[in-house]
């Protein structure tokens, strides 16, 4: 059995702890961030997002739970963000625990977030992949996502 299940704020403390500098990683590899300043960075990004953290209005973070001990197997945060004429979903993070990995969690929790989204009025699910996580990008394909902007950079030596 797998449930989706609004966030504590025990599950919260202990994913911003990996998320902060895993987020961090991501924006220097893609060369958005300078190494020194990226931890910095990133907590500021998290408290612009969360000012009020888990109360923040319009932002709805679970825990993706599993089998009859309810383990927690990952999360996904969502916030509702206007979209041209509409709101949707937008897909802030989405993180499957590692032991847990390709076993079908995130399209699971794909699915049943689509159901939350409707029951809060959202028209459609909204994301960013980096370019350095192709995996991400094959599995949000996979699911129906359409490619609407990409990013691209040339170093020059």
């Amino acid at each position: 059995m797998k449930t989706l299940v609004p966030m504590n704020e025990v599950q919260f403390q202990r994913y911003l702890q990996i998320m902060i500098p895993e987020y961090a990683q991501d924006k220097v590899r893609s060369g958005q961030w300078a190494q020194s300043q990226a931890l910095e960075l990133a907590r500021q990004s998290m408290q612009t997002s969360l000012p009020q953290g888990l109360a923040t209005p319009d932002h709805h973070l679970y825990v993706m739970e599993h089998g009859p001990q309810r383990a927690v197997v990952g999360m996904i945060w969502i916030a509702a963000m206007q979209r041209g004429d509409c709101k949707v979903a937008h897909i802030f993070d989405v993180m499957v625990d590692e032991p847990y990995r390709r076993q079908g969690h995130a399209t699971w929790a794909f699915a049943e977030l689509e159901k939350r989204a409707l029951e809060l009025g959202l028209s459609g699910l909204a994301l960013h992949v980096f370019g350095h996580n192709p995996q991400a990008h094959a599995l949000y394909v996979k699911l129906g996502f359409l490619t609407t902007n990409i990013n691209m950079f040339k170093a020059l030596a």
